[in-house]
């Protein structure tokens, strides 16, 4: 009868514990949907508040930077407050500042509420991911941490679609506005079944660590957002370049001096939590990759628009989403060194493979090559992350979580503005190269012209206009062309992590231990 009673009450604990991985999933999915929601909104915000993209891309860095100042923040008032509070206010934060966001009456206005709901729900992911670290049992990790993911992956397959949807039928207010119940539903959710994590009285603030920290995360990503469009030269970029350097010299003297510190740099010295988050890093930078450069191309260079091109990426999206769950129960069972092999040769080879774009490639194709490449990176992402993890000790998770979060969110950065730069250098090198070889003035320049010409003046547009319309055209064409290669060759680059994170895989190959000799006395000795 007791037995019976205590198989009832594990089983309780059981479906409880994953029911309230329901409510961390719904949590990340609103603050991640949100986000990749913007991507779509931004000419709308430009027409709708009369001002222009520089200043409306702040909705999304000002977000950006915002959460990232504040993750590192994550493991104190984790272990403060208690884990399940902080989840709580965060989302509920970010909740309350969608619907402000919603009623915004211009681009200021806009700009602000949007740092604000970066300060409030920057503690989302990474909190939520210590909470299944601390709840669930070692050996159910990566499922959970699997289907967590997927939320993170759903997420940006809707938000183009979605939110083209909503813009071209309805009001861009609803792309904050459909948060809210999304939201409401994940505190009251995490308020019922997340497990009562008590915060530890008499913990010390790190102030100068939060401080440094802030300032060395907010110059770095804002130096790497502006650095394009500012120039990597200028003023501006060097001077946050050089804060945030300096900062992290002095941000690593600290905490290194410190028994409480926001974040816990000695957690390096686990080299198998280091690899992790080296691994992880290179991964998020070859992903961000194609995230980055495959709007581009099918909206600059094949004429769709943000919902269509939504739908074609949804596919690649939509299997990142399926493996995730698939690859942490396989992770559980056969470890993550198969598993990560594959999953990085598969995610390499594909984006190597973009490498053929031009301008007339069959959607098809590429849909196929894209969801080939989500199914990589699916079964390589949540087993790298789990693997640093569980490399830690439990007292430590809440220290982790934060760490191996900002780290990856300062790599997809940094590869984005790292192909951006590519992509630019190539384009003027290839419209060079295009220029030198078809001058305007050679025999094939003049043929081209000359036919476009004739095509323009059967419009009844006069000769003279008609020349100088198919010069443009030309020029046209050469930059589209000079585009599309300058996009084939940063793919080619973006596939380089993959391959490097490779060797990196192989560190987590547990070596057999020597089985102990035992020595037994000889018949004869006496003791």
């Amino acid at each position: 009868m007791a037995e019976t009673s205590a198989v009832q009450q594990q089983s309780e604990g059981n479906g409880k514990m994953w029911l309230s991985l329901i409510a961390i999933v719904m949590g990340t999915f609103v603050a991640v949907l949100n986000s990749s929601l913007m991507n779509v909104a931004m000419n709308k915000f430009v027409a709708v508040f009369g001002s222009d993209i520089n200043t409306m891309q702040w909705v999304i860095t000002g977000y950006t930077l915002a959460s990232a100042m504040v993750i590192p923040m994550t493991g104190y008032l984790g272990s403060r407050f208690g884990s399940k509070n902080i989840m709580l206010f965060s989302v509920a934060g970010f909740t309350v500042f969608s619907v402000v966001c919603g009623l915004a009456w211009s681009a200021s206005t806009m700009i602000l509420f949007r740092i604000l709901q970066g300060f409030v729900g920057g503690f989302i992911m990474p909190i939520g991911m210590s909470i299944i670290y601390s709840t669930f049992p070692r050996e159910k990790i990566g499922t959970a941490i699997g289907l967590w993911g997927v939320a993170a992956m759903c997420a940006p397959a809707l938000g183009p679609t979605f939110g083209g949807y909503l813009i071209q039928n309805y009001s861009w207010r609803l792309l904050f506005f459909i948060n809210v119940p999304i939201g409401i539903l994940a505190v009251v959710l995490g308020k019922v079944l997340l497990k009562d994590t008590p915060g530890k009285k008499g913990l010390k603030f790190d102030t100068p660590g939060a401080i440094l920290s802030m300032v060395f995360f907010g110059s770095l990503l804002l130096a790497l957002s502006k650095g394009q469009s500012e120039g990597w030269g200028s003023l501006f970029i060097v001077s946050l370049l050089y804060t945030a350097f300096f900062s992290l010299l002095l941000l690593i003297w600290v905490e290194l001096g410190t028994k409480q510190p926001v974040l816990d740099l000695k957690l390096f010295t686990n080299y198998k939590f280091t690899v992790s988050v080296i691994a992880g890093s290179l991964v998020m930078m070859g992903m961000m990759g194609g995230t980055f450069l495959t709007p581009l191309y099918l909206q600059n260079i094949q004429g769709l628009t943000a919902m269509q091109t939504g739908l074609l990426m949804m596919p690649q999206s939509v299997a990142m989403a399926v493996m995730m769950p698939i690859s942490g129960k396989l992770a559980d069972r056969f470890g993550i060194v198969p598993l990560c092999f594959v999953g990085l040769s598969i995610l390499g080879v594909t984006t190597l493979e973009l490498h053929h774009l031009t301008t007339d490639t069959p959607n098809h194709w590429l849909n196929a090559l894209l969801t080939v490449r989500g199914l990589g990176i699916g079964l390589c992402m949540m087993p790298l992350t789990t693997a640093g993890m569980q490399a830690v000790e439990p007292a430590k998770v809440g220290n982790a979580s934060p760490l191996s979060n900002v780290c990856r969110q300062v790599a997809g950065s940094l590869g984005i503005a790292i192909f951006t730069a590519i992509m630019s250098n190539r384009q003027v090198l290839h419209y060079q190269h295009i220029s030198d070889s078809v001058p305007v003035d050679s025999v094939t320049g003049n043929s081209v012209i000359s036919m476009l010409s004739g095509a323009i003046y059967s419009w009844s547009i006069d000769m003279s206009t008609s020349t100088g319309t198919a010069a443009t055209y030309l020029a046209g064409f050469m930059q589209k062309e000079a585009l599309v290669r300058s996009i084939a060759d940063t793919f080619f680059v973006s596939a380089v992590p993959a391959f490097i994170c490779i060797p990196f895989v192989f560190l987590f190959i547990k070596r057999k231990k020597a089985p102990v000799e035992v020595k037994t006395d000889s018949p004869g000795h006496t003791g």
